[in-house]
This record gives structure tokens, C-alpha cells and sequence, in this order.
């Protein structure tokens, strides 16, 4: 019975940091998060309806001023109202057309409920200074330390370049 477990162990054990999982781009691209090693990342659940939506701007700023110091990977999501276009095709044109974005976009994922992504699975049950459990709505921020562990979690409201997150990076 004891043989069994540690064989159940090995292929299933629990992620121990973000960098055990793998993401796909919005352009089907798939990448180890274990690229970025010894690099902050700054994880973003987006979506292009929202009155939170000009946040890209923001982001984009961010990218273009921090992004030595920090990956940027924005997850487009429709969890909260639909707000979030169908097709990763029409969400890149608009992310592009829109707010020329060039930091690193997700395929559309789901960041709560029954089908949701395992990465935000991991990241909202993870013990932080802040808070875990579900995401609230669209453009909730995880800041990843060097390790790939969570270290802080931003609300919605709180602005990619605010000193409360940029302090950190």
C-alpha cells in the first residue's frame, strides 16, 4: 500500500512553485513557465469589455519600463460577465489595435470555476501576505518572486503602475 503512494507521489505531487507549470501563448505557442527562472513575473487575468479594460495602457508602460526586471503575462479570461472577446484572434488584434501590446498574452483561460486554469488554481490557494481564494473580477495582479513563489496579490483597482506594486518589482 505504502509503494503505491509514493508511486501515486511521483506523478502527482502538487506544484511546488509557478514554474511547474506550462502556459499556451494567445498564438498556441506553448512555454515552461521555468523560463523564467530568476525572474519576477507580474500575472495578469485581463479581459476587453471591462471598465478596467484601459489597465492595458498601463501594463504595456509597465512592460516598457520594468521588463528586465519583470516578465508580464497577461491571461484574457470571460469569468465575470462575458467581458472578455471569443476568439484569442480578435483578443490580440484588440490588445495590439488598441493599447499596443507586446507583453506576453495567454490564450483565453478560465480563473475560477469548475474548468479553471490549474495555474490559477495554484495561485489562488497559495498562502500570501494578502489574501487567497477566488479571483473577484477582471485584472486582479499576482507578483511572483525570483523563486516562483507568490509573494503579493493586487485587487482590481489597484493600477499596474501604482507605487504599491512598482515598489516591488
Amino acid at each position: 500500500m505504502n509503494i503505491l503512494l509514493v508511486i501515486i507521489g511521483l506523478f502527482f505531487s502538487p506544484p511546488k512553485s509557478v514554474y511547474d507549470f506550462k502556459i499556451k501563448t494567445i498564438d498556441g505557442k506553448e512555454i515552461a513557465l521555468s523560463k523564467f527562472k530568476g525572474k519576477k513575473l507580474l500575472i495578469v487575468n485581463t479581459a476587453s469589455k471591462c471598465g478596467f479594460t484601459p489597465q492595458y495602457e498601463e501594463l504595456e508602460k509597465l512592460h516598457q519600463q520594468y521588463g528586465k526586471e519583470v516578465v508580464l503575462i497577461g491571461f484574457p479570461a470571460g469569468n465575470f460577465g462575458g467581458q472578455e472577446l471569443s476568439t484569442n484572434a480578435e483578443i490580440k488584434e484588440f490588445c495590439e489595435a488598441n493599447f499596443g501590446v507586446t507583453f506576453l498574452m495567454s490564450e483565453k483561460v478560465s480563473v475560477k470555476g469548475g474548468d479553471i486554469n490549474p495555474l490559477f488554481a495554484y495561485l489562488t490557494s497559495q498562502e500570501n501576505p494578502d489574501f487567497k481564494g477566488d479571483i473577484n473580477w477582471n485584472f486582479e495582479k499576482f507578483l511572483i518572486d525570483e523563486n516562483g513563489k507568490l509573494v503579493h496579490r493586487f485587487r482590481s483597482k489597484v493600477k499596474p503602475l501604482d507605487a504599491e506594486i512598482t515598489a516591488k518589482l
